[in-house]
């Protein structure tokens, strides 16, 4: 106990000694430019939206763009999840019982894989397949892959051995006692994990267009080097909008699946 009491202790100090080095190396010296005039007209700027934006007959508006993301993140979260079947039944331990160099080397892969921002694989996939949404949806599942393969395949480890010990009794083959015993088990929370990426994959999604793949993120970027703040201040509206009402959904999904 009292080891543990010391190797807290060591981390909270550690953890306190950077956190004060991290703000006395941050440079301070932008702070004398700060003019709060310029905060109030930016913050008086997004207080007045651009609504003729919002819908205006062409291909580049509001409306459209946030479809595209939107679509952009569902097509990436299916690429996603059937692409992690495979990565999934490879890194659960369960499946390959004393043959645990493969799963952990799987885990390496699928940690590595998660690690790199979706970003950098939009701008791969850019370079691959050309500019668009396609390239953006490609993005988010290879990313993704590594999300549901790493936390579905520890949920698989998890899951309760009591039936799976009732089949092997009465004689159930393996693929039986897959299907019957623990594919129920872990469906429901593989399910519940690729909702909620969903809505990781919608808010990721509205950044992809800063490097050519689609949806809504060139257009803030435009707005915002041309400091037309009405624009900004409409298109971050749409953005809160349609990921509270994809949260709310996902939600009252997610109960009734767990």
């Amino acid at each position: 106990m009292k080891s543990n009491k010391l190797i807290n202790r060591s981390l909270l100090f550690v953890l306190v000694a950077l956190t004060f080095y991290a703000f006395l190396t941050l440079d301070y010296s932008n702070l004398v430019n700060l003019q709060f005039s310029n905060i109030w007209h930016i913050v008086t700027s997004l207080l007045q939206p651009d609504f003729s934006y919002v819908y205006d007959g062409t291909s580049e508006d509001l409306v459209h763009l946030m479809f595209q993301t939107v679509v952009i993140a569902f097509y990436g979260t299916i690429i996603g999840s059937i692409l992690s079947i495979p990565f999934i039944l490879l890194s659960a331990k369960s499946t390959w019982g004393r043959l645990t160099l493969i799963p952990l080397g799987m885990r390496g892969l699928l940690n590595l894989m998660r690690s790199v921002p979706a970003l950098i694989y939009a701008i791969l996939f850019v370079r691959v397949v050309g500019p668009g949404p396609f390239a953006g949806a490609l993005a988010l599942g290879v990313q993704l892959v590594g999300m549901l393969g790493k936390l579905v395949s520890e949920e698989l480890d998890r899951i309760d051995e009591t039936p799976i010990e009732s089949m092997r009794a009465v004689g159930a083959s393996s693929s039986q006692i897959f299907q019957y015993a623990r594919l129920p088990q872990v469906l429901p929370i593989a399910a519940s994990h690729v909702l909620n990426h969903f809505e990781i994959n919608v808010r990721s999604a509205t950044t992809l267009g800063l490097v050519g793949a689609g949806g809504i993120g060139a257009p803030i970027i435009f707005a915002l080097q041309q400091r037309n703040w009405a624009r900004v201040s409409i298109i971050l509206l749409a953005i809160i909008l349609v990921v509270v009402v994809i949260d709310l959904m996902s939600s009252k999904i997610r109960q009734k699946l767990l």
